[in-house]
């Protein structure tokens, strides 16, 4: 008896499986360093996950350069700044922010950039926002709502929770103002070119970065724990590179819509490992916000990529 093999799109949703899980596993090693050592901080981390990462895109834009088209100096300026702020500034915004909340409120804060995305181009196409679309943000801001206010209610002694949560919602930001600059670069470099090149380009502002915020960096990292550096290697590899390649072959196999709505789970995923590593826990009423939030984003998401 001949066992059947696996269809493309059996093997799109395993990569998206894959793709969210590992996305959903940063906050946990991002909390895990934070705990090793008070020398660690944002800054250092995503420096140290940027500097693991980018040999690898470094090659996928070198092999896939062939993909470009003509391109003008407008093009590559728009690159560059798409890079700095899309995946430099909006990661260093998030990785500030979990020093301060859980990582099961920022992996849920940092789901609502699909819905920002939405407001701006309402804001700037002067589109009327539909009746559906109106109840999906009310659904996504209520709920995440309902969970800030519910951790803050049982963490009352962390004076930082608000600076917090206001970083990951500024990261949040930053990538859906990313989002909204990518089409027409996606479709002058090509895919796959284009991801290497702007995760590239983000690696390194994130580098001069923390070179020129660290006053002897070569002297702090030599003073980390060995752990440290472990997990700042797990977050460029395990947690940027590969899953950035899954997602790319999965959306090649499902299309952008089925593979968003795979990746939804990424959030209850999130909680479920920071549960299961870190501690934490989520009351009924914040695991309410929590559903509240992803059907909201979920309706958007779902919505833009069949329009």
């Amino acid at each position: 008896m001949m066992i059947p093999r696996p269809s493309s799109s059996q093997f799109g949703a395993l990569f998206a499986i894959c793709a969210a899980l590992l996305f959903s596993s940063k906050a946990i090693f991002i909390k895990q360093a934070y705990a090793l050592s008070p020398l660690v901080d944002g800054t250092v981390l995503v420096a140290l996950r940027m500097a693991s990462a980018l040999p690898f895109f470094l090659i996928i834009a070198w092999l896939s350069r062939h993909q470009k088209q003509r391109l003008s100096r407008q093009d590559w300026l728009i690159l560059w700044a798409a890079g700095l702020l899309g995946y430099y500034f909006s990661s260093w915004l998030d990785f500030m922010g979990l020093m301060y909340i859980s990582a099961s409120l920022e992996r849920i804060i940092l789901f609502l950039y699909p819905t920002l995305t939405v407001l701006a181009s309402s804001v700037l196409f002067k589109q009327k926002l539909s009746l559906k679309t109106i109840v999906a943000l009310a659904l996504s801001y209520g709920g995440t709502v309902i969970v800030m206010l519910q951790e803050q209610a049982h963490t009352p002694h962390n004076h930082d929770f608000w600076l917090g949560a206001s970083l990951v919602f500024a990261s949040a930001v930053c990538f859906a103002a990313y989002l909204l600059m990518t089409p027409r670069l996606i479709r002058q470099f090509g895919s796959w070119h284009f991801n290497a090149l702007v995760l590239s380009i983000a690696c390194v502002g994130t580098l001069v970065h923390f070179i020129l915020a660290t006053p002897a960096p070569l002297q702090l990292l030599a003073q980390l724990p060995t752990q440290v550096l472990y997990y700042g290697i797990a977050l460029g590899i395990f947690v940027t590179v590969l899953p950035t390649i899954l997602m790319a072959q999965s959306i090649q196999r499902l299309g952008p819509a089925h593979s968003a709505m795979i990746a939804s789970i990424g959030p209850i995923l999130t909680i479920i490992l920071a549960t299961i590593f870190l501690g934490e826990y989520m009351n009924a009423i914040q695991w309410l916000g929590c559903a509240l939030n992803i059907v909201g984003v979920l309706m958007i998401t779902l919505a833009k990529k069949t329009a």
